[in-house]
């Protein structure tokens, strides 16, 4: 009896949809937690631009911007447009910055005589719980300015540090930080 191949038994299509199936399930949660940490990559780029804009508009003008959270709403999963939601003259347009193209964060400033605070904050991973990134620059005498969006302090997850001052990172450990 000749036997005729011209395609697949049923078996061997059943193994390679598992092996798909396998392959799909360990790489679709690797990809999303790479989607994650980029979208929160905008966050410490963003925090760094405020900075600069902030101690730029410091040296020319011998005070720091407060600002009003922009956008008003809490960002989430998907980009939006920047829009500056404070006063002329207490706006991140008076100092200098907007970000480039559509944003996932919310950002806002908070200042203290010569000390300033600057937070970024999204609901990346939709769990509603926020993930928190700040930056803090205390003043001369060592005091801060409170931190937006009810921070405590920056977190550092390596030295378990609560109260870092002059770097970006976390808003603590369980103040909302994406699931990665």
């Amino acid at each position: 009896m000749v036997r005729n191949n011209l395609g697949f038994t049923l078996i061997e299509l059943m193994i390679v949809v598992t092996i798909i199936g396998i392959l799909a399930a360990t790489a679709i949660p690797g990809y999303q937690r790479f989607q994650l940490r980029s979208k929160s990559s905008e966050a410490k780029v963003n925090l760094a631009s405020i900075k600069t804009a902030e101690l730029t508009y410091s040296a020319e003008f011998g005070g720091f911007v407060e600002t009003d959270a922009s956008p008003a709403d809490l960002g989430g999963s998907q980009p939006r447009p920047f829009v500056d939601e404070g006063d002329p003259g207490e706006n991140f347009m008076t100092m200098g910055w907007e970000p480039e193209g559509s944003i996932y964060f919310q950002y806002e400033v908070s200042t203290k005589d010569d000390a300033f605070s600057a937070a970024a904050r999204a609901d990346l991973d939709g769990n509603l719980t926020p993930q928190i990134w700040g930056f803090v620059l205390p003043g001369s005498d060592g005091d801060t300015a409170d931190i937006p969006f009810d921070c405590d302090g920056i977190y550092d997850p390596q030295s378990q540090v609560g109260d870092l001052t002059g770097s970006i990172g976390p808003c603590e450990a369980s103040h909302g930080q994406t699931v990665f």
